[in-house]
């Protein structure tokens, strides 16, 4: 995909747009971490992401912002490779989705996790180590000493022992974050990771995930909270069944474009634009078994 073309046709039949000054100026730039071209997925024989062409540079901090049902979660499972495309090719971290799998730490939305399942922080943290270890081997003392850090980090160490639904939503937050740390992943994948959290939590997370970035890894995630798409990541691609846009985080300001993308969902007030979607986005219709969580105050 380059910055001077388009890049398949926003929904309503307009080029996407794809704006960065930094490479049409030029600069040097970073391994591409994924790469889709003419990608198309979905459900049932539903279509939900349709000629998606997006390329995602390696070490990079980037928001996927959308409409409710515009494809977010969709697009994410594709790049994990938990869901095959329909047409088109994607490459990512070098091979095919799934090929890396190693290297990919995939976060789902939090309502989609069962709570009651009977296991501990420190189980679900451990899980992360898994991918890294030989079949039927456990855990080396140096994959306890990581799940240790990695739940240091996130501020969790002292709720090993504690069963994972009887934490609040932002620490359950918290742990799956530690969790996807915990298996050192290159590419970060996770859906709606500050959703319905309290704020001291929100910008925790996003300094464990500016810090990855700054690291070299890649961070993709998805967000209805444009203003932290805004302030918080380096890089926004905008969908609603196709890219509509691609580039620097300020493209979120950009209220002509937010129009393209989120069509009559938006709301002004005192100059802030805000989104008017169910912060729990579905791609794919519930099925019986879904439960939502939705947090109370303080949580």
């Amino acid at each position: 995909m380059t910055d001077a073309g388009a890049a398949g046709a926003g929904a309503a039949g307009t080029p996407a747009t794809v704006l960065d000054p930094a490479r049409t100026a030029g600069s040097p730039t970073a391994p591409i971490a994924i790469s889709l071209r003419g990608v198309s997925a979905g459900y049932d024989g539903q279509i939900v992401l349709r000629d998606v062409d997006l390329e995602i540079e390696a070490g990079t901090l980037t928001s996927i912002v959308g409409p409710n049902g515009a494809g977010k979660s969709t697009l994410l499972k594709v790049i994990a490779g938990l869901l095959a495309p329909r047409t088109g090719s994607a490459v990512v971290l070098g091979g095919a989705p799934g090929e890396q799998a190693r290297r990919i730490a995939y976060v789902p939305q939090a309502e989609l996790v069962d709570w009651g399942f009977p296991v501990s922080v420190n189980d679900v943290v451990s899980m992360g180590r898994y991918v890294r270890m030989p079949l039927l081997a456990r855990p080396s003392k140096a994959d306890r000493q990581l799940v240790r850090s990695s739940l240091e980090l996130v501020g969790m160490a002292a709720f090993g022992d504690r069963q994972i639904g009887r934490l609040s939503g932002g620490q359950r937050r918290r742990v799956f974050l530690a969790r996807a740390l915990a298996a050192e992943p290159d590419l970060f994948l996770l859906d709606e990771p500050v959703t319905g959290i309290d704020a001291t939590t929100q910008e925790d997370i996003m300094d464990i995930l500016e810090a990855q970035a700054r690291a070299g890894r890649t961070v993709v995630a998805t967000t209805h909270d444009l203003m932290c798409a805004a302030e918080r990541f380096q890089r926004v691609v905008a969908i609603n069944g196709t890219v509509i846009a691609h580039g620097p985080s300020s493209l979120v300001l950009d209220r002509n474009l937010l129009s393209r993308t989120y069509g009559g969902h938006l709301l002004v007030l005192e100059g802030a634009t805000i989104g008017l979607d169910d912060a729990h986005h579905h791609d794919q219709p519930a099925g019986r078994a879904e439960q939502h969580y939705h947090d109370g105050p303080g949580r």
